[in-house]
Parts: C-alpha cells; structure tokens; sequence
C-alpha cells in the first residue's frame, strides 16, 4: 500500500513535482509531465515515452541523454490526456521530429493519436512505436497486437541511444520496430497493489497461489498455479519466452536480459531467481549482455516480477550497451553524452491557456446552465458508485473505471463552471467540459467521455438555444463519437452494449412521440438491462478479453456507468417537467 498521501487524486500530480525538484539537472516540469531541463539538439528526433503514474522509474526516471527526451505522465494505471501527451511534446520537440513510444494499451493509443494527429496537423512529423512484449497477451503470429510491460524499457533505452548517436526520424522509427519485435517479457505476481488512499488491493492471490500473466496497472494473471520456489519460477518464465527464440538464435546468440521487480519483490529475492535464469541461459547457448536486475518498470506495491529477453543483433547490441543519462538509469561512460548536457537550458515552455468564449446569444447560455446542471449530476453520480464500478472493473481489468469517472466527471464539471460564468453558450461549455474530462480522467473512458461530450457539443449552438430535436441529436452523436472512436462494436462487452441500444431507442421513441424526456426515460431503460446482459458475455476486446472466462458473471464497468449516468439524466429530466 502507499503510506505516505495527501490527497489521492492528487497523488500523481505531487509525486511528479517532487521529483521535478529533486532532479532539475536533468529534468524541468511541464503542464502534462516532464521534459529534459536542457534543449533537444536542433534536428535531433524527441522521443517522447510515457504512460500511466505507479510505475517509476517508468517513465519519467527514463528522462535525460541517451534515452528520452519527454515522458507525458498520466494518473494512476491511466494514460496521460491527449492535451498532456500534446504538451509534453511541444516542449520536447525542436525540428526532428517527434517518435512517440508508449506500451499498446488502448488508452494510450487514443491519447498519443488524438494529440500526433494535432501536432501532425501544425506541420510536425511524428512517429508512433507501440511496445508489445507481454507473451500472455497474445498468441506470438499476433506480437504486435500485445500489449507492453517491462519491455518498453528495453525498447526505448535502444531506440534513445540510436537517436544519441546520430538517427534520424526514419532510422529511430525502424529501430524501435526492430527492437519491439525482439523483446519478450513474461510475469508473475503473489500479490496485487493498492492504489493510493484504498484500503484494499485491486485483485488478491489465493494464499499458496501465484498469478501468472499479470498486468502493470494492478490487473490480475490470466492463470493461477500453485506457489513455487525460485527456481521453478525462473522455469516458469524462461520457457514461456523460449517458446519464441527466433530461428537466429536457436544455436545460440546474444541476449539483452532484464528480471524486473514489480514493487515487493526485493533485489535478493531476484537475485536468487536470476542465478538460475543465468543456468538456463548457459544452458541454451544464449549469451546475456550487461543483464540488468532490479525495479524498472514497478506497480505500485505489486509483488511480482518479470522476465525480459531481447534477441540481439549486432546493431541492436550496439545501442544497449551505448552509453545512458537519467534520473533513474545510467550507464557508461558520459563522454559520449557530452554534446547534450552542453545543450543550453529550456527558457521558453508551452503551456496552455484557457480556451477562448466566443459570444453567445442568451438562449444558448441558457441552455449552456441546463447543461452545467447534467454535467454536476453526473459528478454526484459518479462518486455515489465509485466504489462498485472500481469492484466490478478489478474483476478483469485495471480496477480504477470508478476513480476515473470520478475524475473526468469533476473535472467536467467544473470547466463547464468556469466557461459558464465566462458566459459561454451551449456549444462552448461542452467543448471546454469535453476537454477537461479527457485531461482529468486521462486512460480510455476518459478518452471516449471527451470525445462524446465534444461530439454533443457539435450538435449544438452558441447563436441559439437546444430544443428537443437537438438534445437528441447531440445524445446520438455522443455515442456515434464513442463507436468511431474506440472502435468497439455491440457484442464487444464493453460501453458500446449499453450505449448502442441506447441511442438506437432514444432515436425510434422519439420518432414516436417527439418527447424528450419520455424518449431518454425508455432508452435508459434499454440501457440499464443491456448493461446487465453484458455479465453473460464474454470480452472480446482489451485486456478482459485476455482474461477470459474471468470477466463472466460480471457486467462490463464502462456499460454500466453508462447506463447509471442515462438512467439520472432521465430522471433529472422528468423532475424538470
């Protein structure tokens, strides 16, 4: 558990601070997370790394020369929001280029996207690298589609140190790529963490039991075996990796090699078990090259660990061993980094500023008040089932959907308090709350909630007032934002069950009898009982999916709050009639 919190929604936001301050040699804070304290050399790509909060050293300890350039930092197990990754990356970024690299979760993918296509749009060339090592994600023809854990630091400690050394946008893309498709990693865990101020961990291991195929965000193995001694776990995950040696290396070879502690697991207890991942190598005619043991990428309070392997050629092997400069890694001799730490320091930043009102016509700030009213009852209702929906979410997932919704939520509603005494009209206010709940919530429902709520606001005016037809039209906008944007589809078991056969009945009973309130009422019902069915269902996407059978029994998280926010916004329109 953590001990030491002042707040826990602000528990990521002061450990990055307090970290700024105890390492300004090498890195300087930035709105969204951290860059290096001295310029990026002109024309050099910016490798920006980054992710979710409760894995230092990842990512931000990753900062500095021969490795990143800017780590965007997001809440706890969430991704950093598309304005913090976009943030980060102006600041990093000086006429190379930006190759932005981040483990293949999909809340990541759709806030590193989100804010490349708006950098890409300004005329700056960015590069995507997801890392996929994890090997209990997915079956080895599907590598890239797994999903990324202690790997990525492997992947970008090679992919900094080619930058160093002279690559170029186009040669750092290839790199990372290569470097991806050579690196396995496979975990286990004998207990899981606990996010800062909970009382209890997002999943438990049987006493006598480890989980095997376990997540970085708190996620429970994708199979349970009975507890084994050190050298039986060294077994367990050498010959889950081994099973992928690439026919390069399959009378020998070198290997870049990282055993990773999880957060509990101490450096002796890894020791022992990489004596005997030493044998096993030595058995198999795989040489390591300079092995690495100890915490690189942690979950909180996790006891687990994790086993790396990277199959080396003779340029990949190269930028391992190359020289390396951060808070947290360094390596070699710092001769070689002498060009970057005799780059001047950062003068100017980019931070953003509160986004402009247009006027609006009195009608439009009125209904921009009647929408302020939804948006601080979704906040009530969102804490009022915090809890349930982290429970339901542990079951196959992070366990955070509960202290998302409460984030987003609240940073929704209190940008549309902001915009609404600015005078802002109805159109405005949903754009600066679908802003503030991305950035607040940051990870994948943040995402598709700021995307809905920027799709409503699309549907709407800032010259006139919402009528009924329009309130429909932005409902149904909402969710048609939702399905492009996450990609999921009914049957997927995911928010698309509940909110597909939402706005499908919302539409038909408004047809009908061309009432709002009657219209929501009957959809939030449909709702409510699609949410429900999903228990039945088996998740076909995401880390759920991984999990199996795990996930049935138990509704999807995100269906459900969908349903519980449609079912108040029902009600809150039948009290106003």
């Amino acid at each position: 558990m953590t001990f030491l919190v002042n707040s826990a929604p602000r528990f990521p936001e002061q450990a990055l601070k307090g970290f700024a301050a105890a390492y300004p040699q090498y890195v300087t804070a930035v709105h969204g997370g951290v860059v290096r304290s001295a310029e990026t050399p002109q024309g050099q790509p910016a490798l920006v790394i980054g992710g979710g909060s409760g894995h230092y050293p990842a990512f931000a300890g990753w900062v500095g020369p021969g490795l990143g350039h800017g780590a965007p930092c997001g809440n706890i197990f969430s991704s950093p929001s598309a304005s913090q990754v976009y943030s980060v990356a102006r600041n990093a970024e000086n006429g190379g280029g930006v190759l932005m690299g981040f483990g293949k979760y999909a809340g990541d993918v759709l806030h590193f996207g989100a804010a490349a296509e708006k950098l890409r749009a300004e005329g700056v060339d960015v590069r995507i690298v997801t890392v996929t090592d994890d090997i209990a994600s997915e079956r080895p023809e599907n590598h890239r589609s797994r999903r990324g854990i202690a790997g990525d630091f492997t992947v970008f400690k090679i992919t900094g140190a080619a930058i160093q050394a002279g690559a170029d946008l186009d040669q750092a893309e290839r790199i990372a790529w290569k470097a991806n498709d050579a690196t396995r990693s496979y975990g286990v865990a004998f207990a899981g963490c606990t996010l800062p101020g909970a009382e209890q961990p997002l999943f438990r291991v049987e006493e006598g039991m480890m989980a095997v195929g376990l997540g970085i965000h708190g996620e429970p193995g994708v199979k349970d075996l009975p507890m084994a001694t050190a050298e039986a776990v060294a077994d367990l995950l050498f010959d889950g990796i081994a099973e992928e040696i690439p026919d390069s290396h399959r009378q020998g070879g070198r290997v870049a090699v990282l055993l990773n502690g999880l957060g509990t697991v101490k450096y002796e207890d890894l020791f022992v078990v990489y004596r005997r991942v030493a044998e096993r190598l030595q058995q198999t005619g795989l040489t390591p090259v300079l092995p690495e043991v100890g915490e690189f990428v942690t979950s909180l309070d996790m006891a687990g660990l994790s086993l790396t392997l990277v199959y080396l050629d003779d340029e990949l092997e190269t930028y391992w061993t190359a020289p390396v400069d951060t808070p947290a890694y360094r390596r070699g001799e710092l001769q070689g980094l002498s060009a970057s730490a005799q780059q001047p320091a950062r003068t100017e930043f980019y931070s953003p500023g509160e986004e402009p009102v247009p006027a609006a016509a009195e009608d439009s700030r009125r209904s921009a008040a009647d929408i302020q009213q939804i948006l601080e009852l979704f906040e009530t209702v969102c804490r009022r089932h915090e809890d349930h929906l982290g429970q339901i979410d542990a079951v196959a997932g992070d366990g955070d959907h509960g202290q998302g919704m409460v984030l987003g939520s609240s940073g929704a509603a209190e940008a549309g308090r902001r915009a609404l005494q600015r005078g802002a009209g109805a159109r405005t206010l949903l754009v600066h709350a679908g802003t503030a709940w991305s950035e607040s919530a940051g990870g994948t429902s943040g995402a598709l909630w700021g995307a809905a709520l920027t799709a409503a606001a699309a549907a709407l005016s800032d010259e006139q007032g919402t009528d009924d037809a329009q309130a429909v039209q932005a409902l149904v906008a909402a969710v048609d934002a939702l399905g492009r944007l996450g990609g999921a589809s009914e049957g997927d078991k995911t928010m698309m069950d509940a909110a597909v056969p939402f706005a499908q009945t919302l539409e038909q009973e408004y047809q009908r009898c061309q009432e709002l309130f009657a219209s929501v009422s009957a959809a939030a019902v449909r709702a409510k009982a699609a949410a429900e069915q999903t228990a039945e269902m088996s998740a076909r996407l995401g880390r759920a999916r991984v999990l199996g059978e795990k996930s049935l029994g138990t509704p999807d998280p995100g269906a459900v709050s969908f349903a519980l926010l449609m079912e108040a916004l029902g009600d809150h329109l039948g009290a106003r009639r």
